[in-house]
């Protein structure tokens, strides 16, 4: 244990909670929020707590009071992306909130096809939140399905996140098998799972997987793309952000989709206020105009 660090609080035992004081809450969401923009909420702190504790149990320590006080130091620098991905929820699905693939399929890569058909033409989508990487197999499952066998489109999928462990569990494509064995019938055979991949576990195939570039991304930072993209799905993220980082992060997001183009929010989400170059088309699905 470090010598120059304060006395360490125990770790939680199975009767109760990990031990974090109210100043180091503070501390941890605000360092949090300074690096993600991500607010920790009151009624999220003891979740919090307890995905710390695993960080403490990493780092051969005892306490949440000896990893906040090593957090403090210059040495703590390399910390920063694991304390966030340590606090960042992923929770996905593939093709969930149906209605977005649906919508998708059969209205906006129909359109895409027809206009750019016979021209190498480029389309650009982009998944701005993967997580696990069943959003963006998801839409790369359908848009096999429009564009079918076809060599004379560009067409490629950016999948971003900011937590890098799950970026290379994304990248593997790799799933239980009982995930996959409960999406709806008609769903399932667009994954196109490689049958090689064995009884628990399955793997998206090879031609899904080649549509998609995994990068790690954090939204409040520098993007290194330039766009433009037909589509951006931006799903259950706005509700990690306080409103004035949603409303920066949104223009970022118009200044980059095509005029005509498509923004697909979360369920429980909503623009921070009604912008000028967005319009509500369905549920949670905005599109681009001048």
């Amino acid at each position: 244990m470090r010598s120059d660090l304060p006395a360490a609080v125990p770790l939680a035992t199975p009767a109760t909670e990990p031990v974090l004081s109210r100043d180091d809450m503070r501390f941890v969401a605000a360092l949090v929020y300074e690096h993600a923009g991500i607010v920790i909420r009151e009624h999220k702190e003891a979740m919090a707590r307890g995905r710390l504790a695993r960080r403490v149990k990493a780092l051969g320590m005892t306490s949440l009071a000896e990893y906040c006080a090593f957090l403090r130091t210059p040495a703590a620098a390399g910390e920063i992306p694991e304390l966030i991905n340590a606090v960042t929820t992923n929770h996905t699905a593939f093709f969930r909130e149906r209605h977005h693939f649906d919508h998708l399929r059969e209205a906006v890569l129909p359109r895409l096809v027809q206009a750019h058909a016979g021209r190498k033409a480029r389309i650009r989508i982009w998944s701005s939140a993967c997580s696990s990487g069943e959003e963006a197999y998801s839409i790369a499952a359908v848009s096999r399905e429009a564009i079918g066998p076809r060599s004379d489109l560009d067409f490629r999928i950016l999948a971003t996140d900011i937590d890098t462990d799950i970026l290379d569990r994304a990248a593997a494509g790799r799933y239980p098998a009982d995930l996959i064995e409960r999406l709806p019938a008609d769903m399932r055979p667009l994954l196109k799972i490689d049958p090689a991949s064995g009884r628990s576990e399955v793997r998206i195939a090879e031609e899904l997987r080649r549509l998609i570039a995994f990068k790690r991304l954090n939204l409040i930072e520098s993007w290194p793309m330039k766009g433009p993209f037909d589509v951006i799905f931006c799903r259950n993220v706005f509700i990690y952000f306080d409103a004035p980082t949603k409303s920066a992060i949104l223009d970022r997001f118009v200044a980059l989709l095509q005029v005509g183009g498509f923004l697909y929010l979360g369920h429980s989400e909503s623009l921070p206020q009604p912008h000028p170059q967005l319009r509500l088309i369905g549920r949670t699905i905005y599109e681009r105009i001048p």
